[in-house]
């Protein structure tokens, strides 16, 4: 594969379990960068493009996640999502975003700060749906063109404060869980699990902030992350 461009923004990715704040506090960190005078563009995963949403709305939509030996449909008829497939589905997307909006950011000297990104893929159809993590690493390289975070925080935080707020966000919006956020907790907590074992194998891209204390607190230790290295 051909060595990656030299880019001059900074990839920052958040990541974390249902509820653990990492929409809120992206957006957070991106109005402040900008307030400091850096260009910035937000995006999230899956999704930032027009083909990404569309796969975004086939992988959120509430059907079982199963495939049984022979069978051509789901609950209603549904035709249900198997591992494999969810898994292709959210590289396609990770391509499209990585090739038509991150790389152009980072290569004009833009910051791109990520809703969930390539550790997102380890964690839920790695570790958590148990597909080989070798395959998942080499797919994603050629996803993303060898593209890595410049630094990846990770807001960690127990099921069940993620839970509850989960549940507060969807009552406020009037909106069910998806597909994703319905699985078990035994499925979540593996999530969990397996995003602090990609933090402990890469200690020098990933930053592990306990997501559970006040907002301000949890902001000022990822404003303190990410300043070290936009200012490298």
């Amino acid at each position: 594969m051909p060595a990656l461009k030299a880019t001059y923004g900074k990839l920052i990715t958040f990541e974390g379990i249902e509820g653990s704040g990492k929409s809120t506090h992206a957006r957070s960190l991106a109005r402040e960068m900008r307030v400091e005078g850096n260009e910035v563009v937000e995006v999230r995963e899956p999704g930032g493009t027009r083909i990404g949403e569309v796969i975004r709305l086939l992988l959120s939509r509430p059907v079982p996640n199963r495939c049984a030996p022979g069978a051509a449909g789901g609950k209603n008829g549904d035709e249900v999502i198997c591992p494999p497939t969810e898994l292709l589905l959210f590289m396609a997307s990770r391509a499209q975003l990585v090739q038509t909006v991150i790389l152009p950011a980072l290569r004009r000297g833009a910051h791109v700060v990520c809703d969930r990104f390539s550790d997102s893929t380890a964690a839920y159809q790695g570790y958590a749906r148990g597909c080989d993590l070798k395959l998942i690493a080499l797919i994603n390289a050629f996803a993303v063109q060898n593209l890595s975070p410049d630094l990846t925080i990770l807001l960690d935080l127990n099921l069940r404060a993620g839970f509850k707020r989960l549940h507060s966000r969807n009552r406020r919006h009037g909106t069910e869980k998806d597909r994703i956020e319905s699985e078990s907790m035994a499925f979540h907590e593996r999530v969990r699990n397996g995003y602090l074992a990609l933090a402990k194998k890469m200690p020098e891209r990933f930053i592990v902030v306990n997501a559970g204390r006040k907002v301000e607190t949890v902001h000022a230790d990822i404003r303190k992350a990410v300043w070290n290295v936009i200012r490298r």
